[in-house]
């Protein structure tokens, strides 16, 4: 870096340069200070970039995995309780079957009954008839035994 040897305005006043032998420092112009600042402040600040880019990048890679991991967790639930309703599904048409044939079933047993019922009350009206008939062969053979013997007796005169 070269030194300007020319004079400099410093708060108004101009401030002539210093002998370069003299044995004291002379400051760095203000351009090249600010130059260097500059650049500092750009290399931090590209630092900075690049390590919130490196998080980020690590950020989204455990967001990845965290939700692989939930996916995965719940995907075992889910495939669980699809093969539970799988089951359920095919109990459910085992039993509509097994319903059918027992109200099937049922309706044979019920007509089973009805008809034994009925034979029931057959035999009870053939049993009515029997007594009917029988009550009436004793009257018939009560009014033949009288007419007999009123046969067999001479009529009173």
């Amino acid at each position: 870096m070269s030194r300007d040897p020319g004079p400099r305005e410093t708060r108004g006043r101009f401030q002539l340069p210093e002998p370069e032998g003299s044995g004291v420092p002379s400051p760095q112009p203000d351009a090249t200070m600010l130059s260097r600042l500059l650049k500092e402040h750009q290399a931090k600040q590209n630092e900075r970039k690049e390590l919130q880019e490196k998080r980020r990048r690590e950020a989204i890679t455990a967001a990845t995995c965290l939700t692989e991991a939930l996916v995965d967790h719940l995907n075992v639930g889910v495939a669980q309780a699809y093969m539970n309703q799988r089951k359920l599904d095919h109990e459910v048409k085992t039993l509509q079957v097994q319903a059918a044939q027992f109200a099937k079933q049922t309706g044979q047993w019920i007509g089973m009954v009805e008809n034994f019922n009925q034979a029931l009350k057959e035999i009870g009206d053939v049993e009515n008839w029997a007594r009917s008939i029988e009550l009436d062969m004793r009257t018939i053979a009560t009014a033949l035994e009288y007419v007999y013997k009123g046969q067999l007796q001479p009529a009173p005169s």
